[in-house]
């Protein structure tokens, strides 16, 4: 999913509302599967920095502003998100199901206007 399952995304407003439905669809098959003895985790990355993001947010202006948003002061790598799934797979995480994981940077923790204020990293 994405952190935009959480967060309003000016003029992602289909994006954001397929994200939250995700995450609707993640508690229900956490519900309905554990009789079963599965679980279900959705992981919400901020930017992952995939071949595509890459290109979309080289701009280091475009990046800026998005950045300037997350506290750790970067974005997420893939490896990030594949060792999350990879935890959650395992049977270390035996007893999470029915969750939505922000992988973030600290950016759904943070005040939205983050940008400008006196927080520093």
């Amino acid at each position: 999913s994405s952190v935009a399952a959480t967060r309003a995304l000016e003029a992602h407003a289909a994006y954001c509302a397929s994200k939250a439905a995700l995450d609707a669809l993640t508690r229900q098959f956490a519900l309905e599967g554990a009789a079963f003895g599965m679980r279900a985790n959705s992981v919400n990355p901020t930017v992952t920095l995939t071949e595509m993001a890459r290109r979309e947010w080289s701009d280091p202006a475009k990046a800026a502003g998005m950045l300037d948003r997350i506290p750790l002061g970067k974005f997420a790598e893939v490896d990030d998100v594949v060792d999350l799934v990879l935890f959650l797979l395992s049977d270390r995480a035996a007893m999470i199901s029915g969750q939505s994981i922000h992988l973030d940077g600290g950016f759904t923790a943070a005040p939205f206007n983050l940008a400008g204020s006196t927080t520093t990293r």
